[in-house]
């Protein structure tokens, strides 16, 4: 196929009819023609195309339009819906602030009246503090003037007799004891308790030897400690013997004494490191009480003052029974007897109502008689 040169009047003019054409006279003719056609068919198609591009803008212009006033409806629906979705949303977020507003107010309030609970609770509890810290500093003076006390040994020893003292007069009535009492050897116990009876009166020793338990509380080292341990082991075993020998008296004094210690503290150590003192001191008849122990001492001769009275009154409350058994054997035989009365007294009154119910009986028979002058004689009651 031969190419196409271009087209004149509908007509196909390849590239070898133009060389032909070239060739002849009409060469300059043919290519002003084909020159002047194909510009017309340039600028009719140039026209043609810039016609449908016109029209084609124009379409588009259109459509443009169109769309733009779509989007302009929708962007109008899109204010309006985002319009009453914002009046919704600062509505709900008003309402939300509101609640959370009242919440925090509410949540404050709570907050407040438990913050000031928890003050006032704090406020009392450190008053309470304040008043156990006054009173721990009280104590340690207290526990101050206790150490000079115990370092002074006459101070030492009144304040044991004070604390015995303290606890006899509480526990036991006036008259059943006696304070710095003189015995027949001259000698003066602390106390001397009274057990009742003719049983005799108990010693009460307040003058515990406390320089060896002092100086081994205060014992720096083992060594020191060692000695102030055999210091007082020495002075409890001396001063428990010499309890025995002045207090102890046959006939005069109970056979058994105590020795007072004036702090639980003391009497502990003493039993748990001195055991062999202790066991020392009972083989001796000498008792070591603490406060508590002393306290429990006093029960315990109280009772056995009241078994001693029990006792001595026994006789006079067998004699008692025993007239009380012989008033309750007469009052036995006199309720027979007036049971035997009321008996006695029943029978009659049983003849009585016979004898009233047959006086009664005549006396109707009596009313109902006819009094004629030949009237028969009453034929007689059987039984009367």
């Amino acid at each position: 196929m031969q190419d196409t040169a271009l087209t004149i009047a509908g007509f196909a003019v390849g590239l070898p009819h133009l060389l032909f054409a070239a060739g002849g006279f009409g060469l300059g003719l043919l290519v002003a023609g084909v020159s002047r056609r194909r510009g017309q068919a340039e600028r009719i198609a140039a026209e043609t195309f810039a016609a449908d591009q016109a029209m084609e803008v124009e379409r588009r212009l259109v459509e443009i339009g169109r769309l733009q006033a779509e989007m302009t409806g929708r962007m109008k629906a899109m204010a309006e819906v985002f319009g009453s979705r914002q009046a919704d949303l600062a509505r709900g977020l008003s309402e939300r602030l509101d609640g959370l507003g009242a919440r925090l107010g509410t949540t404050l309030g709570d907050t407040t009246r438990a913050t000031a609970e928890s003050l006032s609770a704090l406020a009392e509890r450190l008053a309470v503090i304040d008043r156990a810290q006054q009173g721990i500093t009280a104590l340690s003076s207290g526990v101050g003037r206790l150490e000079a006390i115990l370092s002074n040994k006459q101070a030492r020893g009144a304040f044991g007799q004070g604390r015995m003292e303290a606890i006899v007069a509480d526990a036991l009535p006036i008259g059943a004891y006696e304070f710095q009492a003189t015995l027949s050897t001259g000698v003066r116990p602390d106390c001397l308790i009274r057990l009742g009876g003719e049983a005799p009166p108990l010693a009460v020793d307040a003058k515990f030897p406390l320089e060896g338990w002092s100086a081994m509380r205060e014992a720096g080292s083992a060594e020191a400690r060692d000695r102030a341990m055999q210091l007082f082991r020495r002075d409890v075993i001396r001063h428990v013997a010499d309890i025995r020998e002045k207090y102890l008296l046959p006939g005069e004094t109970h056979d058994v004494a105590f020795l007072f210690v004036p702090s639980e503290a003391i009497f502990a150590d003493l039993h748990e490191h001195f055991s062999e003192v202790v066991q020392r001191a009972h083989r001796a008849r000498v008792v070591i009480v603490s406060p508590s122990l002393l306290l429990l001492a006093i029960q315990v001769v109280q009772s056995i003052g009241r078994d001693e009275a029990i006792r001595s009154q026994a006789h006079a409350i067998q004699r008692e029974v025993g007239a009380l058994g012989d008033d309750v054997a007469r009052l036995v035989e006199r309720v027979a007897k007036l049971q035997a009365h009321f008996a006695q007294t029943t029978r009659d009154l049983d003849q009585i109502a016979i004898s009233a119910d047959k006086v009664v009986r005549r006396a109707g028979r009596i009313e109902a008689l006819d009094l004629e002058a030949d009237a028969p004689a009453l034929p007689r009651l059987v039984g009367e």
